[in-house]
């Protein structure tokens, strides 16, 4: 069942079952305030179950770098504003990845890790990436890291 995320009563709905819940919950409702503000847009997630497809392509752009989460995925979503096509999936381990690809340039190619407040880093990532800090007032403190798609997906 989709779920639009509200930013301004945060909902830990489908969400539960992560040791993070309130902070991905605050996470998720940061990048859903990101995209009504900048964009105008409805932040609709969707039960990873239901949206296989999405978590298969972050899947498969992630092994550009011989990333493997190792966490379930709970939610996905994705948007495409101002001919760029953003894919979110956010994991039971408080983690959310966005793969960021413009359709018509290249130039702008990349996909984000963002880290719940208090969540370790993954062990999968702890090794390739250092994390930047970021205050949010609905997910206290983000941690975050990128790396450029060179591929096309």
């Amino acid at each position: 069942m989709s779920y639009k995320v509200d930013f301004v009563n945060v909902s830990t709905q489908g969400l539960e079952s992560s040791p993070f819940v309130n902070q991905l919950a605050g996470l998720r409702a940061n990048e859903a305030r990101y995209f009504h503000n900048k964009y105008k847009a409805e932040f609709v997630v969707r039960p990873a179950a239901e949206a296989k497809n999405l978590v298969d392509y972050v899947s498969k752009v992630l092994l550009e770098r011989d990333i493997v989460i190792a966490s379930k995925p709970l939610e996905a979503i994705e948007l495409i504003v101002d001919g760029i096509r953003w894919t979110y999936v956010f994991y039971e381990s408080g983690l959310a990845i966005n793969v960021l690809y413009t359709l018509e340039d290249a130039k702008k190619r990349a996909v984000g890790f963002k880290l719940s407040m208090d969540m370790p880093i993954p062990e999968e990532l702890a090794t390739k990436f250092k994390f930047a800090r970021q205050k949010s007032k609905l997910a206290g403190e983000i941690r975050g890291t990128f790396f450029v798609v060179k591929g096309e997906y």
